[in-house]
């Protein structure tokens, strides 16, 4: 789809497991967000270990009940609607990292599209 293609934004949101808002787990709240602002779509990665602002490190723990694992939520879309949604989710936000970087979207394929962005039958 061509509309997707260009020069983009790059955000990145930096949590963790145990972040919550409203009692539900952040990273899934942000994509509801997400949904609610049309975004272009976002992807959570959720890492096997890191460092975070303490300097403590987060890792896997066979044993804990709790895990408290590296969380990164990633969106690439136009810079104003990237902007918007993070003013609409600073408040959800009490512990985070945020990114915002330029891409550039050289491809962007999908079965449901042709090459000129029309849906196919």
């Amino acid at each position: 789809m061509k509309r997707y293609l260009g020069k983009k934004k790059l955000l990145k949101i930096y949590i963790d497991t145990l972040d919550k808002h409203d009692g539900k787990p952040l990273w899934e709240e942000l994509l509801k967000k997400v949904k609610e602002h049309a975004l272009a779509g976002a992807t959570v990665y959720k890492a096997d270990a890191g460092i975070g602002a303490f300097s403590q490190i987060h890792s896997f723990k066979v044993w804990s009940l709790a895990q408290e694992l590296p969380v990164i939520v990633e969106i690439i879309d136009e810079e104003e609607k990237i902007r918007n949604f993070l003013n609409a989710i600073d408040s959800m936000m009490q512990n985070a990292l945020v990114t915002l970087t330029d891409t550039e979207v050289i491809r962007y394929k999908h079965e449901n599209f042709d090459k000129e962005g029309a849906k196919s039958e």
